[in-house]
């Protein structure tokens, strides 16, 4: 890879740390409550592609920030490229977001021996995509509210299932929510003891994601959780990432209560992206991953009930 290129990805990961950065230093978690906007109340969701389909790791998150940032109500976004396409044209003087896709291509090289040998290189490349919001003409349907993908209840009740399939065990008792890697199980209170169902939803998902880790599962490595705090936080950090994605998936909105340790998370992780500008990337990818091992646990007709 030339120096230009790899100045270019540097630039990439820094301006999007710089961006997740100056949220958590306002006390801002920018994966939290993205859909506070007017229209989406009825349909929670990922940010959508033109075509309908969901953005995936770090790009949710850059959307959702966005999303809030500017007060968007559409959940759809498209290049300038797509928009023109649809004879449609973005409005002048928007200013669009920055998404990432990440690749690999294999480059043949000369070894030390004068053989050929294949390397497998990753890439980063940043492009423009438009909120809906952003653009004229486009047809009828990107303006119209989506319908609710389910009644309130069947959304909590599908959840419910939905955690039930992947088959981790859940104790309820106390008043602490965790996930024991010593007894491989999940400890939540008793539902009633929160404030509503959606938060309940929202604790065991953060809960179900920490049991993601175990061996024969994702095998993250989590030896020195307890012991150390950059560790802690970045896992704490991905299965937030994690929860909020899980949370859009039911289409729940959970208003959960401040956790008493959350302001040192959020200086915790200020911290870990300011020194390490991959952070954000790895933690997403990780999150990413939980995900959808969660959803590959499901039978096929949980699987698809999100797109019906």
């Amino acid at each position: 890879m030339s120096r230009k290129s790899e100045n270019t990805r540097t630039d990439i990961y820094a301006r999007i740390t710089d961006r997740i950065v100056a949220d958590l230093e306002k006390g801002v978690r920018p994966w939290v409550q993205p859909w506070s906007v007017r229209n989406m109340s009825g349909r929670v969701s990922r940010p959508l592609r033109h075509n309908g389909q969901p953005y995936s790791g770090l790009n949710v998150l850059l959307l959702w920030s966005e999303s809030v940032a500017s007060g968007f109500m559409s959940a759809t976004w498209m290049t300038l490229r797509q928009a023109n396409e649809l004879g449609a044209h973005v409005r002048k003087g928007e200013r669009g977001a920055t998404v990432v896709y990440a690749s690999r291509f294999t480059k043949t090289e000369k070894d030390a021996g004068g053989g050929e040998v294949e390397r497998d290189i990753p890439y980063l490349k940043a492009y423009t995509v438009f909120n809906c919001d952003q653009i004229d003409r486009l047809p009828d349907h990107y303006y119209r509210s989506p319908e609710p993908v389910a009644k309130p209840l069947e959304r909590i009740v599908h959840a419910d299932r939905f955690f039930d399939n992947t088959g981790a065990e859940v104790r309820y008792g106390g008043d602490k929510a965790y996930y024991s890697a010593v007894t491989d199980h999940i400890q939540l209170p008793q539902p009633e003891q929160f404030r509503d169902t959606a938060s309940f939803v929202a604790t065991r998902a953060h809960e179900t994601l920490h049991w993601t880790s175990g061996p024969g599962r994702l095998n993250r490595d989590l030896s020195h959780y307890r012991k150390d705090r950059r560790e802690r936080a970045f896992e704490e950090m991905l299965v937030e990432l994690g929860s909020a994605m899980l949370c859009a998936d039911f289409g729940i909105v959970p208003e959960l209560e401040p956790r008493p340790d959350h302001a040192a998370y959020i200086h915790s992780w200020a911290a870990i992206l300011g020194s390490d500008t991959r952070a954000i990337f790895q933690a997403v990818a990780h999150a990413q991953r939980a995900v959808a091992y969660l959803h590959d646990l499901q039978p096929k007709a949980e699987a698809e009930w999100e797109s019906t």
